[in-house]
């Protein structure tokens, strides 16, 4: 065998032996993922050796560096990796923004005591990081942010508030975007600094949405002290790392469109709800409506692998994050458009065991919000419009 059938086989074995049965089913809700950090409480027993045994590995971060407790896998073994866990249905063993967001950026722009104090804690799962972007006043227009870093010598004092912040009562560390040169116009002046949420004068509050739940909270920082060797790349050159980080949220979030609904596909709950006549769906406008949406989910998966690997190959995601985020996002939407109209009437119950209180009513109008965070589906367009079709 190549050396490559050789890690696929070793690979394949050592998952076998080491994924626990439970961590091989579909979750039974997003309360089943795992993120970690210094408060988490493992759902079981189960969970917890998972994450403690991809963190050994690596595999939680499989293609970062070993030096920082990464997998150090090539881009070739990392796809592999990724295909023989959804082979067995894996479950991932960690949630991570740190992983998804902070910590590429640290490993392109942080200075080495930075990646050696942060990456080895992201990828055991130990700390859970959040994100200081938006504010009340500066949501899509993010380079207008007040929130300001006055110089103190050999650190900053942070005043102002944030928004949007998700999980940030759950989560241990935030990075965030202040403004330490007030002087300075729109994207000038602007740095992307590092802070445990547990520093005197950090206040998030819990923001209740129409689902019901409250996964975004208000961030308010009152005289924050914030350390010099907190600030990831130069100071006043914070645009550029967050230009940089926002590619990758975009990313992450356009795969909300092919994420899993349990282990069911449209079809098959269609089955269940609609019916069958002589074996297909017997409401022929919903039978369209589920084709052509898996059409459209498995060009937009072909279309992200072909990123994904571009982006490995050293080309970048650049201004593709935005196409992913927003194509991802719309059919994330559709997706539960049409689980709305197969539940019919049941799923509209709020509460109960009919609807599983009201799971798809409260997903589906959580998915409004997908095209709004990480910028809203007008602005992914301009950028589309302007950085890849080459329009004025």
């Amino acid at each position: 065998m190549s050396d490559i059938q050789v890690f696929r086989k070793e690979t394949r074995d050592w998952l076998e032996s080491n994924c626990p049965e439970s961590m091989r089913k579909p979750m039974s809700s997003a309360d089943d993922a795992c993120w970690g950090g210094r408060n988490w409480v493992f759902r079981s027993d189960d969970q917890r050796v998972w994450l403690e045994r991809m963190a050994e590995k690596g595999w939680t971060a499989p293609e970062w560096p070993s030096e920082y407790g990464g997998g150090g896998l090539s881009k070739q073994e990392a796809k592999i990796l990724r295909e023989e866990m959804k082979d067995m249905k894996a479950r991932s063993p960690l949630d991570s923004f740190g992983i998804w967001m902070i910590g590429p950026a640290l490993l392109k722009f942080g200075s080495e005591a930075l990646k050696r104090q942060h990456l080895p804690p992201i990828i055991r799962g130990e700390i859970r990081w959040c994100q200081g972007y938006s504010e009340p006043n500066a949501g899509s227009d993010l380079a207008g942010l007040q929130s300001k870093a006055e110089d103190m010598g050999d650190h900053f004092i942070a005043n102002g508030q944030k928004v949007w912040t998700s999980y940030g009562d759950k989560a241990d560390w935030m990075f965030c975007l202040l403004r330490t040169d007030p002087d300075a116009k729109k994207q000038l002046g602007i740095s992307l600094v590092l802070f445990d949420m547990k520093t005197k004068g950090v206040t998030p509050k819990p923001i209740k949405l129409i689902s019901g739940s409250s996964p975004f909270c208000e961030t308010f920082l009152d005289n924050v002290r914030v350390e010099k060797d907190q600030v990831v790349g130069e100071v006043n050159q914070g645009w550029t790392v967050a230009k940089y980080l926002l590619t990758h949220e975009r990313a992450m979030i356009g795969d909300m469109g092919l994420a899993s609904v349990g282990s069911k596909t449209l079809g098959m709950i269609a089955s269940e709800k609609v019916g069958l006549t002589n074996g297909l769906l017997s409401d022929l406008v919903l039978r369209n409506e589920i084709a052509k949406w898996e059409i459209d989910a498995m060009s937009f998966s072909c279309t992200a692998e072909r990123v994904r690997d571009e982006s490995k190959a050293g080309q970048g995601i650049g201004a593709t994050s935005a196409m992913l985020k927003y194509y991802g996002t719309e059919l994330n939407k559709r997706r539960f458009e049409t689980l709305m109209r197969i539940g019919g009437s049941d799923d509209l119950i709020w509460e109960g065991p009919i609807s599983r209180d009201g799971w798809t009513s409260k997903t589906w109008l959580r998915t409004k919000g997908n095209s709004i965070e990480g910028g809203t589906s007008e602005v992914q367009l301009n950028i589309i419009a302007k950085n890849i079709l080459g329009l004025g």
